[in-house]
């Protein structure tokens, strides 16, 4: 099916729409954009800048996708944004550029970031990811897949965020958060293991069990951080992918860790 384009609408010349594309009244799509089979620009929506988005987006009124960096340290280029595929960008939400000439924020699929969040320069998002309203990401944060952000949440820069982790409403996240744990506070603080939402996303109770031992390892055993995770390399578990994605994620961090509670 041919794309349909509200004749209101301001489709600039150059920008490449795929199949069955939809464009709502007063929407804008810039020279440089690539719009993936049936995606959906909303009325009074923007897409501008550098950015590809895969099929089967969704993208709400007044949300403004591919906008101009906000870092200061910007010089000029041709930094861009590429989205996957069947991702849900409500009301307002805004989503930047990269920073650098070349380089590109990302944002995998399968995502629902709901109204006035924002995802900032240079970040790297993954897939299966809940944001809810007003939850932002500075620039340079990492989120790993299966993450929820509640409401309000706030990220610092270049902190990460672990595969089936939880940032919780109102959270002020300044280290990372590592996976399957729940964070909230301000400062946030690690409250538990993710237990709803692992179950929620099939695991077994063996794996549950395997992040409970994670648990109390890092944070109810009473070790530092030197020896939780000597405990982690040497357990009877630690080959399991849940003590080495814990592994893999604490090697990268440069922020630290959250603390406990």
């Amino acid at each position: 099916m041919a794309s349909r384009i509200h004749p209101t609408a301001i489709v600039e010349s150059g920008a490449q729409l795929g199949v069955d594309v939809e464009i709502g009244a007063y929407a804008y799509v810039g020279a440089s954009v690539v719009l993936g089979d049936r995606t959906r620009v909303q009325h009074h929506a923007t897409v501008d800048g550098n950015t590809h988005l895969g099929t089967d987006n969704d993208i709400f009124p007044y949300a403004f996708i591919g906008g101009k960096t906000q870092d200061l340290k910007y010089k000029g280029g041709n930094p861009g944004l590429r989205i996957g595929d069947k991702n849900v960008f409500r009301e307002f939400v805004t989503v930047h550029c990269g920073t650098p000439d070349g380089a590109m924020t990302t944002v995998g699929s399968h995502n629902t970031i709901l109204a006035y969040c924002h995802i900032a320069h240079d970040c790297v998002v993954g897939n299966h990811i809940i944001m809810s309203n007003y939850a932002g990401l500075a620039g340079h944060v990492t989120v790993e897949d299966y993450v929820v952000i509640g409401a309000y949440g706030g990220t610092h820069q270049f902190c990460r965020i672990g595969t089936h982790a939880m940032l919780a409403a109102c959270a002020k996240l300044v280290q990372d958060l590592p996976p399957y744990f729940i964070a909230e506070g301000q400062p946030a603080t690690i409250r538990m293991f993710n237990k709803v939402g692992l179950e929620r996303h099939g695991f077994t109770p063996e794996r549950l069990d395997r992040v409970k031992q994670l648990y109390r390892i890092l944070y109810r055993d009473g070790l530092n951080r030197t020896q939780a995770f000597e405990k982690i390399k040497t357990h009877a578990n630690a080959d399991s992918a849940e003590f080495q994605a814990m592994l893999t994620f604490a090697a990268a961090s440069e922020r630290g860790l959250v603390p406990g509670a």
